[in-house]
């Protein structure tokens, strides 16, 4: 009975398909009718739902729904973040110093805003020739000390009790001096002090950092009449504070709350009413004071770690690092400006280039409307969206050249998703957070999207190896789960490290494997075919490196694979030029491809065993400007290295297959398996096998620059692991996700939009739309990155189309016309040059 309903669970997803192809309007009636002809009971019922269910829900959320629902959302979540901060505060300063979250052990999240992690160097460099006071009791001793083990980590904490202690970093350069004066109360001797200070200008302190209530608490038993005497003390040196927050920065520490159950019978008294009691004394009173900042980030984090304290009132080591850190990044954050330290950092002014740039756009926008106006509208009738793929039918006229308003109402749709970019990653408007990586947070998605994969599996048009379908499905898996990845974090945990490296390196395998085989067979290295091909690649990001102020290389997968197209198309179009046709006449030319690839690998091997040549030939002006990052090419060095040989191993791959498949011993008929039974056995038991070993060996690297050095080697054997896995089988290959598969025609918007608009703060940190809530954040920011990457994937389509003539003159008089305007816009970078972040 099993396999009665299997049988006829397959014969009707085949009607299904049929059905598609014949249209929405009659498909409904001819599914229903060949169902129910072949199948019986719950498969019949399983089939109807499942192809009905999702022709329901393609017919009424279509790709132009989806990207109106998601401009709307924008509107309203701008609004509603400019007016938060316009009248709810938005300040970030103020939210690195009050509110905050524990995203896991000693890792704390601001609200809002990303707290840069402070090296030595980068605090003395912050803090040189400054004088930094900290006043207090025992807990901002404590604090002193987690401050200045931030600048030397070294430091011990071996000062004397109840005594002033003195730190001191001198170097060639800088100078650094940290003090911590004892006063336990406040009283008539913290006013003292505070009073010597405003009268003598030379010895103030540019940071003071005071608090102090327990031991008012303790001596006096927590009385009505001490709080009210701290108070009235408090009131006294506030306006000593003030006037020295004019030349500095003045903070007051809130206490943070203890362990009642913990505490000696001798600070008994101090409970967290009575701590509460004059934490609301100290807001009372300082609140007046506009200079004098309040950090209350230590008694929050405390909230929930002082449990873990020894005695019940001092606090953990980590919690104080907290307190430390955020001090830290309110005094430099706006003086070193790291770019994964967005609190406490005022926004920079757009560079000349950027404000070309947004002019460039504007006039575009007025162009089009002078046209719309003024000109003869062309109108085309509407196209009825194909429910299946959730894209417009192309009518059989798409090809007729575009209008004259199409270009300028492309380049005005590009203007206002750029202006969607410089909201989301460079200006104030949208908050920041950190990534905190959990195995839950990148698996459990991993397999949210599988399921969905496989409800949208599809019939393959053709049962050929590596197909269309195919290879769009596999971009797409691939490119989801290094998004996943991303976000999540999962750069931190070796294994799943490894494992998307692997799909970085069969990304390229696929560039390989692609071009070689287009070469091979249409023979086209006409100027056209690599115009498009390079427009196509780096038309985003030579966009997004004007608007956003980043160098090329910042992108750096796109650098990456232009570089190897270019290598591929002079590796074949040198001479002798070999192709399929002119090898089927002489055996003798496949011996030159293999020559070719032959000479490649030598190419690659010189470079990747000298660094110096290397480094040498990509530093040589204006090259360098395409492959610097920082101000050299290290990080290009390091990408290229990485995945050397990915390219040769796809267009090996390609050759040999290609051969193979004219020699007709390849069996690629649908349902067919592709080799003889014995070695397709064969071959998939080993790639099973190899893919268990290199999951074992991935979990068991120490560190990335261990298994980096390996991973060149051994890379293609995952994937052609994959590859024999997939197509070996004929069911496997006769069918694809359509899920995947269209993820995977933008796969390349998806990969560079998620720096700035999903991702934030160059990919260190998190855009966040909807603030207070992870997961909705997460669905919402998802969804209209999506509909802005399948955008931005048709307008540089309509662009392809008018930027890239097929006429040869027109078309090198543009690439003149290009060339001259970069070397322009190098020169206007150079002169103009601002990095925002260090």
């Amino acid at each position: 009975m099993e396999a009665a309903e299997a049988a006829a669970a397959a014969e009707a997803a085949a009607a299904v398909a049929a059905d598609r192809a014949d249209g929405a309007t009659t498909g409904g009636a001819s599914l229903l009718d060949r169902t129910a002809a072949c199948c019986h009971g719950g498969a019949k019922m399983a089939v109807l739902a499942y192809s009905l269910g999702k022709r329901e829900i393609n017919q009424h959320f279509t790709i132009r729904n989806a990207k109106l629902i998601s401009l709307v959302l924008v509107g309203v979540l701008l609004v509603f973040h400019t007016a938060s901060r316009h009248y709810g505060g938005g300040d970030s300063c103020k939210w690195l110093l009050s509110r905050g979250r524990y995203l896991g052990e000693d890792v704390w999240q601001p609200y809002g805003c990303m707290m840069h992690k402070y090296k030595s160097n980068e605090a003395k460099n912050c803090l040189s020739s400054k004088r930094v006071a900290f006043i207090g009791d025992s807990r901002i001793r404590e604090l002193f000390y987690s401050f200045v083990k931030i600048i030397d980590r070294e430091q011990k904490e071996d000062g004397i009790k109840h005594k002033d202690i003195s730190f001191k970093d001198e170097t060639e350069s800088s100078s650094v001096n940290v003090d911590f004066l004892w006063h336990p109360e406040v009283n008539y001797s913290m006013k003292e002090r505070l009073m010597s200070w405003t009268r003598e200008a030379q010895e103030k302190p540019d940071v003071v950092v005071l608090g102090s209530a327990t031991w008012a608490i303790k001596l006096h038993g927590g009385s009505s009449e001490a709080l009210q005497q701290y108070k009235f003390n408090l009131s006294a040196i506030a306006v000593y504070l003030e006037n020295l927050a004019e030349h500095g920065e003045v903070y007051w520490v809130l206490q943070a709350p203890v362990n009642e159950e913990v505490l000696s019978e001798s600070r008994k008294a101090i409970t967290n009413q009575q701590v509460d009691l004059y934490n609301e004394a100290a807001e009372d009173v300082l609140k007046s004071s506009s200079g004098v900042k309040l950090l209350a980030a230590t008694r929050q984090a405390a909230m929930d770690t002082i449990t873990k304290s020894d005695d019940g009132l001092h606090l953990p080591e980590g919690t104080r690092n907290v307190g430390a850190m955020v001090l830290m990044n309110s005094l430099c954050n706006n003086i070193l400006r790291p770019i994964d330290g967005s609190c406490c950092q005022s926004l920079s002014p757009p560079n000349f280039v950027q404000k070309l740039s947004a002019c460039f756009f504007f006039g575009s926008v007025v162009l089009f409307l002078a046209l719309h106006i003024f000109g003869h509208n062309r109108h085309r009738r509407p196209v009825p969206p194909d429910v299946e793929s959730l894209e417009e039918k192309k009518p059989a006229s798409a090809a007729v050249p575009l209008g004259p308003k199409a270009p300028f109402l492309a380049v005005c749709r590009m203007g206002i998703i750029m202006c969607y970019f410089y909201l989301c990653d460079r200006a104030d408007v949208f908050m920041k957070e950190h990534k905190f990586y959990t195995h839950s947070t990148f698996f459990i998605p991993l397999i949210y999207i599988f399921v969905l994969g496989v409800f949208y599996s599809e019939n393959t048009k053709e049962g050929k190896l590596l197909n269309r379908e195919q290879t769009d499905e596999w971009k797409g898996w691939m490119q989801l789960v290094i998004l996943i990845y991303h976000i999540s974090g999962a750069s931190a945990f070796i294994p799943v490290y490894m494992h998307v490296r692997v799909l970085v390196a069969a990304y390229l395998f696929q560039t390989g494997y692609g071009h070689f085989s287009f070469f091979w067979l249409k023979g086209d290295f006409g100027l056209h075919r690599v115009c498009q091909v390079l427009f196509r690649l780096n038309f985003l990001v030579v966009v997004l490196c004007v608007v956003m102020d980043r160098p090329y290389q910042f992108y750096y997968f796109v650098p990456l694979v232009t570089f190897w197209f270019v290598v591929i198309y002079a590796t074949l179009a040198m001479w002798p030029q070999i192709l399929q046709k002119k090898a089927n006449n002489s055996r003798i030319w496949h011996l030159g491809i293999l020559a070719k690839l032959l000479g490649l690998l030598v190419f690659i091997c010189v470079f990747a065993f000298s660094q110096g040549l290397f480094e040498r030939v990509f530093s040589v002006w204006p090259i360098s400007k395409l492959f610097e990052l920082n101000g050299n090419i290290h990080e290009w060095w390091f990408r290229w290295k990485l995945d050397r040989f990915a390219v040769i191993h796809g267009m090996l791959f390609a050759f040999i297959y290609l051969v193979l498949q004219k020699r007709q011993v390849l069996s690629e008929g649908k349902g067919e398996a592709l080799l003889p039974a014995k070695l397709s056995n064969l071959l998939l038991f080993l790639s099973v096998v190899s893919f268990i070993t290199y999951s074992v060996w991935a979990s068991s690297c120490k560190t990335k620059t261990e298994c980096n050095e390996t991973h060149p080697y051994i890379s293609v054997v995952q994937i052609l692991a994959f590859i024999l896995i997939r197509n070996i089988p004929g069911y496997a290959r006769s069918i694809y996700s359509s899920f995947f598969a269209w993820f995977g025609k933008i796969s390349l918007e998806l990969f560079i939009c998620q720096y700035h608009i999903w991702l934030a703060a160059d990919t260190k940190g998190i855009l966040v739309l909807i603030p207070g809530n992870p997961s909705l954040n997460i669905m919402v920011s998802t969804f209209i990155f999506v509909c802005v990457a399948h955008e931005i994937s048709l307008i540089t389509n309509d662009l392809a189309q008018v930027v890239i003539p097929k006429d040869g003159v027109a078309l090198l008089k543009r690439l003149g016309a290009a060339g001259l305007f970069s070397l322009l816009v190098l020169f206007l970078s150079r002169s103009s040059q601002h990095t925002p972040g260090s």
